[in-house]
């Protein structure tokens, strides 16, 4: 990795894993452990970082000055990157989905800050980009320049992710995460031992081709995994009084921060399942938080 990078990591704060205790796991004989990714870096954190790490290393060692992704209003990835390519030195371009507005969301007001040029680009474009997988195959790409998809969704962001689990110290039967392209979902697959079961909680509706988009990424697996589908709660980045209030009371009680876009569905997603009765007693289950608490703002209370 290259030394910059190396620094910026060692500059990082660890990754505990904290047990949640709570009656409805008792009484089910269930454990449930936090993989509080969210504490590696007040702003790239949990698997923001984790993707973008031997990404942004493939682009400095390529010699690229310039990195541009895609994403939303609210977007954690290029919150991350915006960052990230200040703290480097290299410029940023962000394609934000949907006309720009006169108010700006608190998150691009942050990537303009830290000089990330946004282009706004219609849904029907935004769609378009899916397309475009590798480093170079964004249309009109220049000399220099470092195409990265949604969410970092590529090959070397799983490396990254993968490093997370080995980090996990404790045996467990289920891992469970929220998805949003499926590339933390991946990069869990390449390296969780055979004998556990991953969840994956999709955050937006109608994302059943997330399977597919895993399977390619991962290729042939003995990996035992499902992608939960039930837990949207009407769409990306939509929530309801009944999610708001579940992340009020599991904050009060754990005083463990989430947000309502990933992790709150996915614990959300989780108590719901541990209700119907999917974990068995005597089973424990590793929950990672995922980071991205700024996608909050403008949803929770502070």
């Amino acid at each position: 990795m290259q030394p910059i990078l190396s620094q910026l990591e060692h500059s990082f704060n660890p990754s505990p894993i904290v047990q949640i205790n709570d009656e409805r796991l008792r009484r089910h004989g269930v454990e449930l452990w936090l993989k509080r990714d969210d504490l590696l870096h007040p702003v790239i954190s949990g698997n923001k970082w984790r993707k973008l790490k031997y990404i942004v290393d493939h682009a400095l060692a390529l010699g690229c000055n310039t990195l541009i992704s895609m994403g939303g209003a609210y977007s954690n990835h290029l919150h991350a990157l915006a960052y990230v390519g200040n703290l480097l030195g290299l410029r940023t371009i962000g394609y934000i989905r949907g006309e720009r507005t006169d108010l700006l969301t608190p998150t691009l007001r942050d990537m303009l800050a830290w000089g990330m040029r946004l282009e706004f680009v219609s849904r029907s474009d935004y769609r378009v980009l899916r397309n475009y997988k590798g480093w170079r195959d964004l249309p009109g790409i220049g000399p220099g320049q470092y195409w990265l998809p949604e969410g970092g969704a590529q090959a070397l962001a799983l490396t990254g992710v993968a490093e997370m689990i080995g980090e996990i110290d404790k045996p467990y039967q289920h891992l469970c995460l929220a998805c949003g392209t499926g590339a933390t979902l991946a990069g869990t697959l390449t390296t969780v031992p055979k004998q556990v079961s991953v969840t994956g909680f999709a955050v937006f509706k109608n994302a059943g081709f997330l399977v597919e988009d895993v399977s390619q990424l991962i290729g042939a697996s003995n990996a035992s995994w499902r992608i939960n589908l039930d837990y949207h709660f009407g769409g990306f980045a939509q929530t309801t009084p009944e999610l708001l209030a579940f992340i009020e009371h599991f904050q009060s009680q754990t005083q463990v921060p989430i947000e309502p876009v990933y992790t709150g569905k996915m614990l959300y997603g989780l108590f719901d399942l541990l209700a119907k009765g999917y974990f068995q007693p005597g089973q424990s289950i590793i929950a990672v938080h995922t980071g991205g608490l700024q996608g909050s703002r403008g949803f929770l209370n502070p």
